[in-house]
């Protein structure tokens, strides 16, 4: 892995990089509305892990949305053991079921502290940053902190290994079944 490289950090926020927006004024200030694509409408409490994403791989991949960005076949792995998440998927359409109920437990609201790591093999690009949001049952903040060593083949992933602080995720969602 080559540190030499690596990008300077940059932040997202939800919505930040949509290709399509619109603005409208509050208060006499601007403020940016994401048109949001139906098709990932449901996904929308991810949207700063999927802004820091596209930023990370700016001008590697091809795709307006994370989702788009992925092969059919893209195989993901979890190098974390989380109670009841899988450690593999294999496939788009699972990953976006996997995905699809996220919001009803964690909001995401930022993302920041990219870093970008080009490997030897021109494929593989590592990615470190952050996601914040709040808890949906409690409003309890949720701050985590990622590695993603991602493999690109004809400008799609093709393949997705996941490293997270899994005690974090463990320790708000513990929380939340407690009421605490």
């Amino acid at each position: 892995m080559s540190h030499g490289n690596a990008k300077p950090k940059a932040s997202a926020t939800s919505g930040a990089t949509k290709p399509r927006k619109a603005t409208t004024k509050i208060r006499g200030r601007a403020k940016e509305q994401i048109v949001v694509d139906p098709k990932y409408a449901a996904f929308t409490a991810l949207d700063p892990f999927f802004d820091i994403v596209q930023q990370g791989l700016a001008g590697l991949v091809d795709g307006a949305h994370y989702f788009d960005t992925l092969a059919d076949d893209a195989e993901f792995e979890f190098r974390y053991h989380f109670p009841g998440w899988p450690q593999t998927v294999r496939g788009r359409n699972a990953l976006m079921a996997l995905y699809a109920g996220y919001g009803n437990n964690i909001v995401l609201h930022g993302a920041d502290e990219l870093v970008v790591h080009r490997s030897r093999d021109p494929r593989v690009v590592i990615i470190e940053y952050e996601v914040h949001g709040k808890t949906v049952a409690t409003g309890s903040s949720y701050d985590n902190r990622f590695i993603s060593v991602v493999t690109i083949e004809g400008r799609k992933i093709v393949q997705w290994r996941d490293y997270m602080d899994s005690l974090a995720a463990m320790t708000v969602l513990s929380q939340e079944d407690s009421g605490t």
